[in-house]
Parts: structure tokens; C-alpha cells; sequence
């Protein structure tokens, strides 16, 4: 649980809004949907949710997100990607895009783990967490093809990093709002969100 209930946003423009909310919530946090850009202020934490990012980010620039999330975040906001959020979050894609918030020295690969019909489930091993592993579920999902020096992988599959964290910035390949494990929603919380602003990660995993 956490100490003082923090408000974490939820980019809900399009993905997993309420099953990220249903987990911030029983973390012991207050979950808050944002669909204005007036609403990042009320937030101390943001999650952008899985979806499909071309149309997330599309949605992004039309409804003014995109400066607001940049300038917040430059303030000090933390950020949790998951899987579409991860590519919103990269500095590039392979394929190339407009709308990308850029926050991360990462350089994403859509669909790198194949389409929907390749969605699977594997354990892995996440470096800040005590055992059990984690069960990942890989919807459509992307890897991190390449990552800069300030970049920690906490996890990887099959050789591809699938989770990192970038000072208060924290992406994964997968869904873990899918599953009941809460722990990467608790350590965005309780550990993410209290790292240094601009400062990568120390070789533990905590700020």
C-alpha cells in the first residue's frame, strides 16, 4: 500500500483504461481517467495504456496531449508505458512516426512479436522483483530494439528487452494491468515515481 493515496491518470483516449484503473485502485491509489489535457495537473503519476498506437498517438495530437504530456513530464511527472504506450514513450520507432511523446532513449519495433494471432503468455524474470516470475501476456506486442546509456532493461524475452526504466519513465512490452499480479503497478507507484528527475535508475532498481 501506498502512503499518502497518489492520483495516477490514465490516457483515456483508447486501450485498457478500466482494467489499469482497477489495479491503481487496489494498490491503494486514486485512479483518474484523463480525456482533457486540463487534467494532467491533478495527477501525479500517468499511465499510458495498450491500444493501438498510431491511433493513440493520432488521437494525442488532435486533442492537444502531446506538448502537455512533455511539459509535465519535463516537470517531474512520471510516466508508465504499456505496450502501445511503450512505442508513445520511445524517442523512435523502426517504422517511423509522427506522434511520439519521446520521452525515452529507446527505440521501439511494433508488432515485433508478431500479430494478434501470435499473442501469448510467458514467465520472465523482472531484475527488481523477488521471485515468483512475472506472467507477461504479449498481445500484438512490441520489444525495445535498442536503448540508450541512461536506460536500464529490468527485463528481457527470448534476448529482446521488454521492460525498462528511464529515471521517472517506466515502459513494458506487455499487459500486466491483464493479470492480477499488482507489482509493476506498485513499483511504478512506490519506487518509479519517487526516482530522481532526469537521473537513471541506480543498479537496484530503486531511485
Amino acid at each position: 500500500m501506498v502512503d499518502k493515496s497518489p492520483t495516477i491518470g490514465i490516457l483515456a483516449l483508447q486501450g485498457a483504461v478500466r482494467e489499469h484503473q482497477r489495479a491503481i485502485e487496489r494498490c491503494g491509489a486514486k485512479a483518474l481517467p484523463i480525456k482533457r489535457p486540463v487534467e494532467l495537473a491533478l495527477v501525479d503519476g500517468l499511465i499510458i495504456p495498450g491500444g493501438e498506437s498510431t491511433t493513440i498517438g493520432k488521437l494525442m495530437a488532435e486533442y492537444g496531449f502531446l506538448e502537455p504530456i512533455r511539459r509535465r513530464a519535463a516537470e517531474g511527472l512520471a510516466v508508465f508505458g504499456t505496450c502501445a504506450g511503450l512505442i508513445l514513450l520511445a524517442k523512435e520507432t523502426v517504422e517511423g512516426s509522427e506522434h511520439l511523446l519521446r520521452l525515452m532513449d529507446i527505440k521501439a519495433r511494433r508488432n515485433a512479436f508478431g500479430r494478434q494471432v501470435d499473442s501469448f503468455e510467458a514467465d520472465i524474470s523482472i531484475d527488481a522483483f523477488e521471485p515468483p516470475a512475472f506472467r507477461a501476456m504479449f498481445i500484438r506486442a512490441p520489444w525495445i530494439e535498442d536503448a540508450g546509456a541512461g536506460v536500464r532493461v529490468l527485463a528481457g524475452y527470448n534476448g529482446r528487452a521488454v521492460l525498462v526504466q528511464e529515471a521517472r519513465f517506466l515502459a513494458c512490452a506487455f499487459h500486466p494491468e491483464l493479470t492480477n499480479d499488482l507489482r509493476l503497478h506498485r513499483y511504478f507507484i512506490e519506487e518509479v515515481m519517487k526516482g530522481e528527475v532526469g537521473c537513471q535508475a541506480t543498479q537496484n532498481g530503486r531511485p
